[in-house]
């Protein structure tokens, strides 16, 4: 696919300067350069500025928001060093019921941000970001959640370090090095003729379908992945296999292969443990859901790579 890499979360050329990472000196030194931008994520919710959510805040070296936060070091803008650090610790007056929801509608305002910034869910905004700010939103989210949930050491159970500018865990009792995780997961443009095959979950809302998807196990070719998958949720049989396009999907810590595979029958059976439903939807009914037509079905959601390969198949876009 030409136009692969205008994915939402893809393509805007991030330089993460990794060369920079193991130098403590010289990021001590680019953390109080008065250029560095810290961008807060609490909770998993970046800080955007402003209540449309159209663009991230930046915080100067030495705001309080972020002050004795660890930081780790997301890459340069031209020569500003830009960072993310997790201020999940901090408890807003109130804490939503929705927090940790599929998709949480709430806003949070910190005290010492006495302007527009808000704390809000990168799922609704991600399509309103620029290239760039989407890149980076995505690996604070990821690298941030990580270091969340993997303190401890996977081999002795000991608590761990950050090292590496934010890029490592070490273990100081037994040694080993511990890297970001990233899960691979297919996501498959599963056509005959002129329809797509189409699936859903049972906790999405009514009418909601998307692209078959599953991770890849290990061992496992992401050819094998996507014909196993198809197989397991939906009874289908799928013949030849190709990649398309890939999306970083820190919800938490994906990355989402689109591939496009060939139908080798039409006939459904739904693994009711897999998914709830699976269906054919023809090109001409798919034109309907998205020009917002259909009684029947809603559309994959806009900045999912889902809605980019159903569009680009509908555009004949697809090599």
């Amino acid at each position: 696919m030409r136009i692969a890499e205008t994915v939402t979360f893809g393509g805007s050329a991030l330089n993460r300067a990794a060369e920079l990472r193991g130098d403590s000196a010289g990021m001590a030194a680019r953390m109080v350069d008065p250029v560095a931008g810290f961008l807060p994520i609490w909770r998993g919710k970046p800080l955007f500025d402003g209540p449309e959510q159209d663009g991230l805040a930046w915080l100067p070296p030495g705001h309080s928001v972020v002050a004795g936060a660890e930081a780790v070091f997301l890459g340069l803008e031209g020569d500003a060093p830009r960072f993310a650090c997790d201020i999940s610790d901090w408890e807003p007056a109130e804490i939503p019921d929705t927090l940790g929801a599929f998709l949480d509608p709430s806003q949070q305002r910190h005290p010492d941000l006495p302007g527009q910034e808000v704390f809000a869910e990168l799922r609704a905004a991600m399509t309103r970001l620029t290239p760039r700010d989407a890149e980076l939103a995505a690996t604070a989210k990821a690298i941030t959640g990580w270091h969340e949930s993997h303190g401890f050491c996977a081999r002795c159970g000991q608590p761990t370090d950050i090292a590496m500018s934010g890029w490592q865990r070490d273990c100081p009792a037994c040694g080993t090095h511990h890297f970001p995780r990233t899960d691979p997961v297919v996501i498959m443009l599963i056509t005959q003729g002129n329809k797509v095959l189409m699936g859903r979950s049972p906790h999405w809302p009514e009418g909601m379908y998307s692209l078959l998807a599953g991770f890849v196990e290990p061992g496992e070719t992401i050819e094998a992945a996507v014909r196993r998958e198809v197989m397991e949720e939906a009874g289908v049989h799928v013949g030849e296999v190709g990649y398309l396009a890939s999306q970083p999907w820190p919800f938490p810590s994906s990355l989402m292969f689109g591939c496009r595979g060939e139908a080798l029958s039409e006939k459904i059976t739904v693994d009711p443990v897999e998914i709830a439903d699976a269906i054919w939807v023809s090109r001409e009914e798919m034109m309907d859901v998205f020009a917002g037509n259909s009684q029947r079905l809603k559309p994959a959601r806009e900045g999912a790579i889902a809605h980019f390969l159903i569009w680009n198949w509908l555009a004949d876009r697809l090599d």
